[in-house]
């Protein structure tokens, strides 16, 4: 499969990002996520197009690093934006992302095995902000392997 993140939408993403592109939320927690997210996807059968663009949509209309409660929803407002522009979305796949990206900060732990694997994939990256993920916070089986978590761990901790 193609990338489907390419420099069009990332040069997009950064004139747009308010925030620091090195930052917290910022380009490498979503590099990292794309990792974390394609591993967990080879394994499950996850959509692995929804997943890479999760991994830089999910953050990318936050408006501080704090409590920002309606950046998931602004990132699902963008895809409708994007799709057909700088990537194309078949509707189930349009979906999926709009979901994995509106819900992502709330916790939960069902769903659609795709946009559970895009929320496992934010989550495996939580040690940039000095937290070790918790595999009872994970809702996919593959991402509870714990040599998954302890590698996703280690990368996330480089951002420190």
């Amino acid at each position: 499969m193609p990338n489907v993140v390419t420099r069009e939408l990332i040069a997009f993403l950064q004139g747009e990002f308010r925030l620091d592109w090195q930052g917290i939320h910022g380009a490498p927690h979503w590099a990292r996520v794309r990792w974390n997210g394609l591993q967990l996807a080879r394994r499950n059968g996850a959509n692995p197009k929804v997943v890479e663009l999760f991994a830089f949509l999910h953050d990318s209309r936050r408006e501080h690093d704090g409590g920002d409660r309606h950046h998931g929803a602004r990132a699902a407002e963008l895809i409708h934006d994007l799709d057909g522009h700088l990537f194309t979305l078949a509707m189930d796949e349009r979906v999926q992302l709009e979901t994995a990206c509106r819900e992502h900060s709330l916790g939960r732990l069902h769903g659609d095995l795709t946009v559970r694997t895009c929320w496992d994939a934010d989550r495996l990256d939580l040690g940039r902000v000095g937290i070790r993920p918790d595999p009872n916070r994970l809702s996919t089986p593959h991402a509870r392997d714990e040599k998954l978590i302890a590698v996703a761990y280690e990368r996330s901790l480089a951002h420190w």
